[in-house]
């Protein structure tokens, strides 16, 4: 049996903005998972909501990742805000400042990669997984035209938003 490749070592990071915790967003963590024993999961933009790029807010977006963990059975994950502090000379720096310390960064976002690629970390991409329709944009997109979202999000996700008339807002905020 092989050693996971992060099991003695540090956790890894994720970030994201979750806008909202979509399946290619599970897809990705799964991946991790399966070299990594930890994994710290970086809400980013974590203290915008109800605009419309960023409808939901850290809390909202905290408990659909919780919700789709706990329904997947996923464990070694901590989910942690980070905020945009609209300086990206030090941005990376007050990510380590805000989240325990970490080894290995993933993230899809070309800005993210660089920044932690210029502080000295390894900095991995993910296969992006049925890129076309699994997106927050896209989600959104759905949610405010009234088309079907609910397949693109696990199952508790699409509850919970349902709940707290995620779509609603969705569409109040695109047309507002």
């Amino acid at each position: 049996m092989t050693e996971k490749e992060g099991s003695s070592e540090l956790p890894a990071l994720f970030i994201g903005r979750f806008q909202p915790f979509h399946k290619g967003h599970l897809f990705m963590t799964r991946k991790i998972l399966e070299d990594f024993d930890q994994l710290i999961i970086g809400v980013g933009s974590a203290q915008y909501s109800h605009t419309r790029n960023n409808p939901f807010s850290y809390e909202e977006r905290s408990t659909m990742i919780g919700l789709a963990f706990e329904m997947e059975g996923l464990d070694g994950c901590r989910i942690l805000p980070i905020d945009d502090i609209h300086d990206h000379s030090t941005w990376a720096s007050f990510v380590e400042s805000v989240v325990p310390s970490f080894g290995v960064v993933f993230s899809n976002d070309q800005l993210t990669i660089r920044l932690f690629q210029e502080k000295g970390y390894d900095v991995r991409e993910l296969p992006l997984h049925n890129r076309e329709d699994l997106s927050g944009t896209e989600v959104r997109e759905r949610m405010a035209s009234g088309r079907d979202w609910e397949n693109l999000v696990p199952n508790a996700v699409a509850d919970y938003i349902k709940d707290i008339k995620g779509g609603e807002r969705v569409r109040d905020l695109q047309t507002s």
